[in-house]
């Protein structure tokens, strides 16, 4: 490469302006916080391989395996035969097609709404509408656990930010009756609070924003797909349904392909179109997304065992960790935290089951508290009893290895 007048460039022309950045690394791995990428070759199975090793793959959020599945894939590839590979433009200009349109129509029955909007993430689908319907004048009642999604949508909308103490119900009530007439307010929790596992108080929390008036937000992407009829949700679930103004959903995770979307009344959506700024300056999804996406929600429909297979498999591992004394939690799902403490031996433990054929990703700080670091277990609708059963025997092995157990 070369610069002005054909000098040669090299970086020791001038000083590194992001040399901090190598410092930052430095201290990851000086905590024992740096991780590699882990590099999936081939499909994203319940047993798959990570760096040329055959591991069983409790990591994914493919709980019910539909990533892979044969209608899920027979209806991608005759998108991309009919449609093409790509849209073309945003929703708003060119980029609207029927598949797009029909995806939607599915998922607002699905939820049981009025209408639907798709985003190109589950993560911009927060971030997109949080920041949209409220502004510096409002006040967001908050979960100290909620997604960062949600945390950044907050920060974007300049509204103010409570943040009540984990799942504490008087806390957020406490907070409402505090806040002065004038202001929107917006309470919002996740369903299932993705590092824990854990369930959000969502009718009691729908009861507290109807005795202030205030909006009601739930962010489902742990709960599409695994809870409620048919995998509808946690509003479903609690019978919350009327009662919660927005809901956000994922097409990333059980529903095993990519995006994701926000439900609620013909209005919001409307409003959405025309300001959620990720929808609006973001291309539309390929067609072969799409077709997926409506082919998943075909199965979800029709073929309840694939729900019942995961909670299956999500009970016989629970069972088999919390008999060798692994400390799950508080997990109501099938994310199932296995609390280390330390971050350092977090990661060690991770390590060493992954040498061993286990693939359970280490999580620590700022993802969770210092002192909570975990390895975070994700059981498939799709792994054998002989997958978790040699994945409980590795915990044991390396857990007493480390001194996590006894």
């Amino acid at each position: 490469m070369t610069g002005r007048r054909g000098v040669p460039y090299t970086r020791d022309m001038r000083p590194d302006p992001l040399s901090y950045l190598g410092d930052e690394l430095s201290a990851l791995k000086a905590q024992g916080l740096y991780r590699s990428l882990r590099v999936l070759e081939g499909e994203p199975l319940a047993h798959a391989t990570f760096d040329h090793q055959s591991v069983v793959n409790l990591s994914s959020n493919n709980y019910l395996g539909l990533a892979t599945h044969p209608r899920l894939r027979a209806a991608a590839i005759a998108a991309i035969e009919r449609y093409g590979v790509g849209s073309g433009a945003v929703r708003t200009i060119a980029g609207t097609m029927e598949l797009h349109m029909e995806l939607e129509r599915r998922l607002a029955a699905f939820k049981h709404v009025e209408a639907v909007v798709v985003f190109q993430s589950g993560f911009t689908a927060n971030a997109g509408t949080v920041s949209s319907v409220l502004g510096k004048d409002d006040v967001i009642i908050s979960d100290a656990l909620n997604h960062a999604s949600i945390i950044d949508g907050a920060r974007l909308s300049r509204a103010t930010i409570k943040v009540f103490p984990h799942k504490d119900v008087d806390a957020a009530r406490q907070i409402l009756r505090d806040i002065p007439p004038g202001p929107r307010k917006l309470v919002i929790t996740d369903g299932v609070f993705s590092m824990d596992g854990d369930l959000g108080p969502v009718s009691e929390l729908c009861a507290v924003a109807e005795e202030y008036g205030a909006i009601m937000m739930v962010d489902d992407a742990h709960a599409s797909g695994v809870f409620g009829r048919n995998g509808s949700g946690t509003v479903d679930h609690f019978q919350c349904h009327g009662r919660v103004d927005i809901q956000v959903g994922t097409l990333s995770k059980a529903i095993g392909v990519l995006g994701g979307y926000v439900a609620g009344s013909r209005t919001l959506i409307d409003f959405l179109y025309h300001r959620a700024r990720p929808f609006l300056f973001s291309t539309s999804h390929p067609p072969a997304v799409a077709a997926a996406c409506i082919a998943a929600l075909d199965i979800l429909e029709t073929e309840p065992e694939w729900i019942e297979r995961l909670w299956s498999n999500t009970q016989f591992l629970k069972e088999g960790l919390r008999q060798l004394g692994f400390n799950t939690g508080h997990s109501e799902s099938p994310i199932t935290p296995v609390i280390v403490g330390e971050a350092s031996r977090a990661m060690a433990m991770s390590d060493r089951l992954f040498a061993r054929g286990v693939f359970a990703q280490g999580i620590g700080f700022p993802t969770v508290a210092r002192d909570q670091a975990r390895l975070r277990v994700m059981p498939m609708a799709t792994h054998t009893r002989e997958d978790l059963q040699y994945a409980l025997d590795m915990f044991g092995v390396v857990g007493r290895d480390l001194g996590v157990i006894g």
